[in-house]
């Protein structure tokens, strides 16, 4: 793809921003490029971190791994993103200890064009912030998530929201009540039961 250039901002329940970047691949030790369009008809997620290197991250990564079969299941690719090179990725796969075995790409927004597209830049350090944008089959934009900096991020959180949407793109006229999990009671959205929730959840 030449002189690629997204045309929407990220907004959410809307079509995700078209992106083209780099990525390292630590299971075979490759690199290549890749881009929004090999991943229509698949659930995806673009995990923006701030950088390498850094304290919280391979927390972080350790976690996604750990989660890695239960992603698989629910057929969900997992896309770490940072403004660092693919060289930093490699390297830091290398030396960090937590990121020994990392099972997933890592995508490499080098020029930052995509962190501004999808509003996660903080344009004084050049890093993306602590973000996780969640896309369905279709290219919509389902899930949107930002935590401070310094507060690092929960897997298990992460698979019960993408549960909830996988459910509610395969039941369209469901809703999921707070705290639901798999096989809890849903609502029908209805002005019957607009004053009745409590009701309506006790079915």
């Amino acid at each position: 793809m030449e002189d690629f250039t997204p045309f929407v901002l990220a907004k959410i329940d809307n079509e995700a921003p078209s992106w083209e970047m780099s990525f390292y691949n630590p299971v075979d030790d490759s690199d290549a490029k890749m881009s929004s369009e090999e991943l229509t008809w698949k659930w995806y997620v673009l995990f923006f971190y701030p950088a390498d290197f850094t304290f919280v991250c391979p927390t972080e990564m350790k976690d996604l791994a750990e989660q890695k079969d239960k992603f698989e299941k629910m057929w969900v690719e997992i896309l770490p993103v940072s403004t660092d090179s693919i060289f930093s990725h490699k390297a830091w796969v290398k030396e960090e200890k937590l990121m020994e075995n990392f099972p997933y790409k890592m995508l490499s927004d080098k020029n930052l064009e995509v962190s501004d597209f999808y509003n996660v830049l903080d344009e004084e350090s050049g890093m993306a912030g602590r973000w996780t944008f969640i896309v369905d089959p279709d290219g919509i934009l389902r899930g949107i998530e930002v935590t401070s900096w310094a507060q690092w991020r929960n897997s298990l959180e992460l698979i019960r929201k993408i549960e909830g949407l996988q459910f509610m793109r395969e039941n369209p006229t469901q809703a999921c009540p707070a705290k639901w999990e798999t096989w809890d009671t849903t609502l029908t959205p209805s002005i019957k039961i607009a004053w009745e929730v409590f009701e309506a959840l006790q079915k």
